[in-house]
């Protein structure tokens, strides 16, 4: 049986740099797939339907690896993306949904694991927890 992951996170900024922040190579290496201790090896984003990006970090010695292929980008709304920590493998759909706020944004990652992957749901969630976090922190917000 599939999983859906669903984060969501507010924003004082607003919804045009909290999307923008995905397909920039500048902002995105600051949050996206970026962890504490790690080091950014390569952040190449092609910001456009059938383009991609490549996000690979070196994490105790190993280089981990994130890629995905865009499927829908309405700036400043939806994002979709298919996701995968391994290039040969087909990717879970992704989707970053940005609802306007009076002040700021409301952002929601929604991601559908494949049946296979749903075991790992709650490390998903984790993990687009903390991307969510780190996110605030490269938009100038206190995490």
């Amino acid at each position: 049986m599939a999983a859906e992951v669903r984060v969501s996170r507010r924003f004082r900024s607003p919804p045009e740099k909290a999307f923008d922040a995905w397909l920039d190579p500048a902002v995105a290496r600051q949050f996206l797939f970026a962890t504490p201790a790690g080091k950014m090896v390569c952040v190449d984003i092609d910001a456009r339907v059938g383009g991609g990006f490549t996000i690979v970090e070196s994490r105790d010695g190993k280089e981990a690896g994130h890629y995905g292929i865009y499927r829908e980008i309405d700036r400043p709304r939806r994002l979709v993306f298919d996701f995968s920590i391994d290039k040969s493998v087909p990717g879970d759909p992704v989707a970053i949904e940005i609802q306007p706020l009076d002040s700021g944004c409301e952002l929601t990652v929604k991601a559908d694991l494949k049946p296979e992957l749903a075991a790992h749901a709650e490390k998903a969630r984790h993990g687009w927890t903390h991307i969510l976090e780190a996110l605030a922190r490269a938009l100038g917000e206190r995490a």
